[in-house]
């Protein structure tokens, strides 16, 4: 004979995969976010390069 199903517990175990999930996806787009931060302040301190048009002096 197959097992009772146990409720609560397929719930939790729902429950707490959704929630791994999820903070997977939080510290993935901090992670982006970050990168992209740095790539911004790093991008600051660089001149802006001549373009073609203008001779140089």
């Amino acid at each position: 004979m197959a097992m009772k199903p146990n409720y609560n517990q397929q719930r939790a175990e729902r429950d707490r995969l959704k929630r791994l999930k999820k903070e997977e996806k939080a510290r993935e787009q901090e992670d982006a976010r970050q990168r992209r931060r740095s790539e911004q302040s790093a991008g600051e301190g660089e001149p802006p390069a001549p373009s073609q048009d203008e001779p140089a002096p």
